[in-house]
């Protein structure tokens, strides 16, 4: 037996746990991102402190960013390898919600763990204690319940025999991966018990690859050789599951292209032979016609959401869908032939069910005949010109342009993933991070330091993650630019400035509102004729990185590759048009007022009526 605190017990178990990456064994968890609080500080530090050279502590500056941190970590792994969130109470705690919402979303793997009130509730209330007068169960930590797949509070020293194992196999279920939390109240940390030998001997855990149900197969081997335009949707359960490389040897063979969701984009190469565009509101004119014409539609690890369906506008009413899916909830998705099953697995044996079948021959070429028209309608948006403001689609192509193949390009919300989502080419497999299942704000810096972590690290592809936000998201959240310069983890950071919240100004006056509170000129300043730019280059030069603030297109390439030679993480700024944009053609049902006395509201609420017309009914 071992006599140890629960916290002592918490720390050693997590070290003994691993995983195997390519037939290499390494640590489950890779390591710790941790802010210190009375809640963790005295128990939960003082386990970690002696293990940091297995267990790794990283010191975050916000709650929220260091839990992001951890879920581009993840992301970079692709759910093989788990950091870990701690926090104090109260607050702190509360600060990590959000970024399990977004690993919740996402499917993505971090344990949180926070401190908790005291359970004998002899002090109470303990500082930053909320209390519930009818139920003083509840804590603040109640609140991530919503966002999580496993949560527990250990009130009880021996709960954490069952607690933590349970925990693992939650993040690494493809059905069910997502966020795990544990509750660690103050008394409860600090307990000793006699914990079993047995239950920190090393163990390597392995994700499960679930086969299909043989009938399912074999219904859905008779449906797709039904189609004669059928489409495959991969998500980003083909990344996870490892089945890239699987799928396109099957869209090859038989002849059906392949377009990808926001979280599977970078599955496939710009360029390769099956590739036919991202598909939905921020997706290519070739996947959506494509989309809009496909009788028969495999969705292979995607959730389906409205991105990806135009709010389940993108597809003719008659078009059967087949999702193979690990987790039964999204396979059985709008009336969905279901395949619950692993992608690699399932691509496998679906594949063998086919025998000879392939799609009319001239399906495929005809489909990249449309993604080569999409090609060249990119090059026309993104080919300079003597404007005095660059557009983010000239932005991007210069960075893209730039970019080495074992660059990962990061991106999450405003005006950006919309221009990278059509826009950038991927060079090489896993080298796009668009984090829109939450499209969280703040998550680029934070995931910039994660995956700079899980690349630079044991057996991480190298290269550099290469940051790219708005001004406004870069306002929200921006400290992790000071973490990467003082843990050494380096990125590229390119804020394209566009004087506020542009792209949410831009639906906002599109479905007839005037242009209110986005825009820095439009909201309630001081000074209307002259709002305040924040200098952002001056301002992470102040966090320790380095950084330049450029004018034009010329001198943004030349900033990259003055970045490129950087020995920490750089920072370049540039003005970029708040107006211009890649021209999209999947509807996007928001919800508009019933009734207005603006023209221009009803003028919006008459097409919104119209998008509601052509939805698909899930039923």
């Amino acid at each position: 037996m071992a006599r140890l605190t629960v916290a002592q017990a918490v720390v050693r178990w997590l070290c003994a746990q691993m995983t195997e990456i390519d037939g290499v064994k390494l640590p489950l968890f890779a390591g710790v991102f941790g802010i210190f609080g009375h809640g963790n500080v005295t128990c939960l530090s003082e386990a970690l402190e002696p293990v940091q050279d297995r267990l790794p502590t990283w010191r975050g500056q916000n709650e929220q960013s260091m839990a992001l941190a951890a879920i581009g970590f993840a992301k970079a792994k692709r759910r093989r390898q788990i950091m870990i969130a701690t926090s104090s109470i109260g607050p702190g705690a509360l600060n990590m919600v959000t970024a399990a919402g977004t690993a919740h979303a996402n499917r993505l793997p971090v344990l949180l763990i926070a401190g908790d009130t005291f359970t004998n509730r002899l002090p109470d209330p303990v500082l930053q204690q909320v209390e519930h007068y009818g139920n003083p169960t509840v804590t603040a930590n109640d609140a991530f319940k919503a966002v999580t797949r496993y949560w527990d509070r250990i009130t009880h020293p021996a709960q954490i025999l069952q607690s933590l194992p349970q925990a693992v196999g939650a993040m690494l279920d493809p059905a069910d991966c997502g966020p795990a939390f544990l509750a660690l109240p103050q008394d409860t940390q600090e307990l000793a018990f006699d914990y079993p030998e047995a239950f920190f001997e090393e163990r390597t855990w392995r994700i499960p690859r679930p086969r299909p149900d043989r009938t399912a197969l074999a219904e859905a081997a008779a449906l797709l050789k039904t189609g004669q335009k059928p489409l495959i949707i991969a998500g980003g359960g083909v990344r996870y599951s490892g089945a890239e490389e699987a799928l396109r040897a099957f869209a090859l063979k038989r002849g059906i292209p392949v377009v990808e969701t926001i979280a599977g984009k970078g599955g496939l190469t710009h360029h390769d032979a099956v590739h036919a565009g991202p598909i939905g509101i921020v997706g290519a004119t070739s996947a959506n016609t494509l989309a809009g014409e496909a009788d028969v539609i495999l969705a292979v690890g995607t959730r389906l959401q409205d991105f990806t369906t135009g709010s389940w506008t993108a597809f003719a009413p008659e078009a059967r869908f087949i999702a193979l899916n690990a987790a039964r909830f999204d396979a059985l998705k709008h009336r969905a032939l279901p395949l619950v099953c692993d992608a690699l697995e399932g691509v496998a044996e679906l594949e063998a069910a086919l025998g000879d079948w392939a799609a009319p021959a001239d399906h495929l070429p005809r489909a990249k005949a449309l993604f080569a028209a999409w090609d060249a309608l990119l090059d026309q948006h993104q080919a300079p010109t003597n404007a005095a403001v660059p557009t983010y689609a000239q932005v991007v192509e210069v960075v893209n342009r730039f970019a080495a193949p074992n660059d990962t390009l990061i991106a999450a919300a405003g005006g950006i993933p919309g221009e990278v989502a059509k826009g950038w080419r991927v060079k090489a497999p896993h080298s796009f991070d668009l984090e829109f299942g939450f499209s969280c704000m703040g998550y680029e810096i934070a995931a910039g330091w994660g995956c700079a972590m899980a690349q630079q690290g044991p057996g991480g592809l190298g290269g550099t993650p290469i940051v790219m936000l708005g001004d406004g998201t870069y306002m929200m959240m921006n400290s992790d630019i000071y973490s990467t310069v003082l843990s050494g983890h380096k990125m590229i950071v390119v804020v394209c400035d566009n004087g506020g919240y542009a792209v949410i100004s831009r639906l906002q006056q599109f479905k007839g509102v005037p242009g209110f509170n986005n825009l820095l000129q439009d909201c309630r300043i001081a000074d209307r004729a002259d709002p305040l730019h924040v200098d952002f280059a001056a301002h992470a030069a102040a966090m320790g990185a380095a950084s330049r603030k450029v004018a034009s297109l010329a001198d943004l390439a030349e900033a990259l590759d003055w970045a490129r030679g950087n020995d920490r993480t750089t920072v370049i700024s540039i003005a970029t048009d708040a107006y211009a944009w890649v021209p999209g053609d999947a509807d996007w049902d928001v919800g508009v007022p019933e009734v207005s006395t603006r023209e221009s509201v009803t003028q919006a609420g008459a097409a919104e009526l119209a998008i509601g017309a052509r939805q698909r009914i899930g039923v």
